[in-house]
């Protein structure tokens, strides 16, 4: 399993095969009447977007680490893990990513509570409309769907900002050595 978790982290290839499988099999599941080639067709678009998007923010990824996108996916992994290279110049091109993923995050973050609320707000809103309209049950599982929602992205954030800031603290200043 974890050979298929390092050729996915990896290979942009195999994220688009899962992505287009994904696609094809969700589209067979929710419109059986269409036509399959058409399913094959809108699988390929959806994925040919997203692999864009992901070659991109790879590209932005290598660019600020200064190395070639295998370390890169070394790195993010070393940074989930919680592990910290030896060698200098490997934790510099470590803490390169961490300092550019925890400044997104904290960019992000301005608009989050605001996100947070909107979407708040939409399931208030559909929870009175359910009770105004008798159907109570769908719309209380979507407000709880969407505040657990909520509770996850924060809870994902605060993680992720975390091991950012640990990862960067045990990488060292950009002019430290050893």
């Amino acid at each position: 399993m974890s050979a298929v978790k390092r050729r996915l982290d990896r290979s942009l290839r195999a994220q688009a095969g899962v992505i287009f499988l994904l696609g094809v099999g969700v589209a067979a599941l929710f419109r059986r009447d269409g036509h399959p080639v058409i399913r094959i067709v809108h699988g390929a678009f959806c994925t040919g977007v997203t692999a864009a998007v992901l070659a991109g923010r790879r590209r932005r990824a290598v660019r600020a680490a200064g190395t070639d996108a295998g370390t890169v996916a070394d790195l993010h992994r070393g940074i989930r893990r919680g592990e910290v290279p030896r060698d200098p110049e490997e934790r510099a091109a470590m803490r390169r990513p961490a300092d550019d993923r925890l400044d997104r995050l904290r960019r992000t973050g301005r608009w989050l509570p605001y996100r947070l609320a909107l979407m708040g707000l939409v399931a208030a809103g559909l929870l009175v409309l359910g009770v105004v309209d008798g159907s109570v049950v769908p719309s209380a599982a979507f407000a709880v769907g969407t505040l657990g929602f909520c509770w996850w992205v924060l809870w994902m954030r605060r993680r992720s900002m975390r091991r950012l800031r640990t990862a960067r603290s045990a990488a060292g200043s950009p002019g430290e050595h050893g």
